[in-house]
């Protein structure tokens, strides 16, 4: 028998809800001033994956979320929901900052986390529509892009 979190019915070793923990209070507080904790949260051969980078190993994951942090002022994460299970965990987050080039962004979203055995996040892939939140809103190709939702919708946009 595992000792552990449950959720639906779902247990989660205690090595692993400790580390999902951790993880999430990593990207809730992330900054300059938080990346090295990456080193001791995730795998060497760790993987992040967002619409716009497929970072393998911690130095990659490192820059792309240093890229993230240059970019954008008044960053917050936030965690809304977790739904932990064994083999993967998925995060319901709320993304909020004002973005170079885009303005500000306000993007519900989730993610994938795998886990090691220890707790320490081996991968981490992101959901969220960046074509909402990012190409519709860039001057060259936004307008464009709104002529084809428009014609392939069936609903008139909001």
């Amino acid at each position: 028998m595992m000792a552990g979190n449950m959720t639906a019915g779902i247990t989660m070793d205690d090595a692993k809800s400790a580390g999902l923990d951790a993880w999430v209070a990593f990207f809730e507080t992330l900054s300059h001033g938080t990346l090295d904790r990456l080193t001791g949260l995730t795998v060497p051969e760790v993987r992040f994956r967002d619409p716009f980078n497929d970072a393998h190993g911690r130095d990659a994951v490192r820059a792309a979320l240093l890229h993230t942090l240059n970019g954008c002022r008044d960053l917050r994460f936030t965690v809304t929901h977790r739904l932990p299970a064994d083999d993967l965990a998925i995060l319901r987050w709320r993304f909020e900052a004002t973005v170079t080039g885009i303005g500000r962004m306000d993007v519900i979203g989730t993610s994938e986390v795998r886990q090691a055995p220890d707790g320490r996040v081996a991968e981490h892939i992101d959901h969220w529509d960046s074509g909402e939140h990012v190409y519709l809103r860039l001057p060259v190709l936004g307008a464009p892009l709104r002529l084809i939702r428009r014609r392939l919708g069936a609903a008139p946009p909001r």
